[in-house]
């Protein structure tokens, strides 16, 4: 069985935004609408301050608190991982942005939550989501985390990684390269 999951690189972003652009554009975000965000993270003082940038979307979480207070079943976890939204099912209640500890849901122009979508129309054709295929500077790895074989499983095994508020008990499919 395939889940889809996504290693980050923080170390290797450089904020361009490449990949919130080409996610707005492949799914045709209007206004204030962003998927994909980057969240600069600064510490320290100054002449010793530095600054991270952290590439920040649904998480995809295996125990999806957004699924599981959603009282007509509009949100629901896919078989190969995905969070996913079901319009016609949305009564707009918006429990699911409430319950979402990484804020990962934005209201659109019909006051329906919208989210990161994996891009399921380019996985179907066998391509990476639209932010993985933008970044110059790899900073995104999507794959299959069940196929030991695939390079995020590999990569997985090797580095030293993290999940954002992993004391949540979310167990989200993307894990963060500890740099």
């Amino acid at each position: 069985m395939t889940r889809f999951g996504l290693l980050i690189y923080p170390e290797r972003c450089t904020g361009c935004s490449a990949c919130t652009v080409a996610c707005a554009s492949h799914n045709q975000l209007t206004g204030h609408m962003y998927y994909n965000r980057l969240e600069f993270r600064e510490s320290g003082t100054y002449p010793n301050a530095s600054m991270q940038i952290l590439p920040f979307q649904c998480q995809h979480c295996d125990n999806a608190p957004c699924v599981t207070v959603c009282p007509t079943q509009a949100s629901y976890k896919r078989d190969d991982g995905i969070v996913a939204i079901d319009h016609d099912k949305c009564i707009g209640c918006k429990y699911c942005m409430t319950a979402c500890p990484y804020n990962a849901r934005q209201l659109n122009e019909h006051r329906v939550p919208e989210k990161c979508r994996w891009c399921p129309e380019m996985l179907e054709k066998g391509e990476q989501p639209a932010c993985s295929a933008t970044c110059m500077n790899e900073v995104r790895l999507f794959g299959d985390l069940d196929d030991p074989n695939s390079e995020i499983s590999k990569r997985l095994a090797k580095e030293e990684t993290y999940q954002l508020l992993e004391a949540k008990g979310t167990r989200p499919s993307i894990y963060y390269v500890k740099g």
